[in-house]
């Protein structure tokens, strides 16, 4: 390819150069809604940090949809200056995901002046990389509910090679503790190893098999890990407590509530109705995201596969997205965008331009055939 950036890769670059870290997604936010109203788009709806743009007045009877993407990236792990060569752009977030910003960006620029086949608007949010309640994206859902509620697809455009990707699963993290008894290491006798005590959960959590989970020919695979440790002591003493960090990302066909209900009865099970009656151990969930439903039926879907020529892979979102919220809010919702999973928060982060180019070219002919 071209050294010369094209504009759509100019206008990643430009993304790429403000920075927004998780919680510091300001900047980027005011130059986003000022490049929206220099263009003139019809509407501008901005709630803190987290912007919706629609480029001309919607019409009555003409299918929606909402393009979204997150504005923040995870802290800087490296120098990691946005530039192109041959075949990449690389930057903070050039993946995850400001390279689909640009396409967002771009593709409501050219609505302005050209009426697509399916109204369009843009959501532009913050705080996405971290907990699932402190995302932005509610705050944006409040002010502009109109648009949310008339929407007939929503894209999360998160990083997935371009391939088309339908559901997503449920991610909840849970910090299960085991209350223990302080002593010297010397004396273990005196106290209660919270460390040995958690064996038993362990043992069952390594014995898990991922459970298959198919819809519409689609496959989920359902896993849960152990993923961090804390303890109490120090290493000639014996732990009082001991907690273990547990991420189980669940299926569409669980809802949180159910979610929450298979990891108490995995705890109770391996430990006893004992353990946990006496407190023992505990159960304290910390994060907890819903799982997105699979929309095999959404007529607009049918329409953006024919566009891309089969040209693109359909296949289950074996992670998790916003499109899990969408769909606890009644929105039919997918995941399609450029730059690879296996890019994202990486050193180096980098986006393939073809991805950038393509990812482009579907949705402009989808939506301005």
């Amino acid at each position: 390819m071209s050294d010369d950036a094209t504009s759509l890769e100019a206008l990643t670059l430009e993304l790429l150069r403000i920075e927004s870290v998780i919680g510091n997604e300001r900047a980027l936010a005011d130059w986003v809604e000022a490049w929206a109203r220099e263009r003139g788009m019809h509407e501008v709806v901005r709630a803190g940090d987290n912007l919706a743009l629609v480029p001309r007045p919607l019409r009555e009877g003409v299918p929606r949809v909402m393009l979204l993407g997150h504005l923040d990236t995870v802290p800087r792990s490296d120098e990691n200056t946005p530039r192109l060569d041959d075949e990449r752009i690389y930057g903070l977030g050039a993946t995850d995901m400001k390279a689909a910003d640009a396409v967002i960006l771009q593709l409501l620029e050219h609505a302005v002046g050209h009426e697509p086949d399916h109204d369009l608007i843009g959501v532009l949010y913050a705080r996405e990389e971290g907990p699932f309640d402190e995302s932005g994206m509610p705050e944006i859902v409040e002010a502009a509910q109109a648009l949310f509620d008339g929407t007939d697809l929503a894209i999360a455009m998160e990083p997935t090679d371009n391939a088309i990707e339908l559901g997503c699963l449920g991610t909840m993290h849970a910090k299960v503790r085991f209350h223990g008894q302080r002593a010297h290491s010397a004396r273990p006798w005196q106290g209660k190893n919270a460390i040995h005590m958690a064996a038993p959960f362990l043992s069952a959590l390594a014995a898990l098999e991922p459970r298959d989970c198919e819809y519409d020919g689609l496959l989920f695979r359902e896993v849960c890990s152990a993923t961090m440790v804390e303890y109490e002591g120090a290493r000639n003493v014996i732990p009082g407590g001991f907690t273990i960090n547990v991420n189980f990302r669940f299926a569409p066909d669980r809802s949180r509530s159910e979610a929450v209900a298979w990891l108490t009865t995995l705890v109770h099970d391996s430990m006893g109705a004992a353990a946990i009656e006496t407190g023992a151990v505990t159960i304290e969930i910390t994060d907890l995201c819903p799982s997105g439903r699979v929309v095999t039926d959404n007529p607009l879907l049918a329409s953006l596969e024919d566009a891309a020529g089969g040209a693109v892979e359909t296949r289950a979102k074996q992670a998790w997205t916003d499109v899990g919220r969408l769909s606890e809010l009644g929105i039919d919702a997918m995941n399609f965008g450029p730059g690879s999973g296996a890019q994202a928060h990486q050193v180096g982060e980098w986006c393939l331009r073809s991805q950038l180019a393509d990812s482009w070219a579907i949705l402009h002919r989808w939506l301005f055939p």
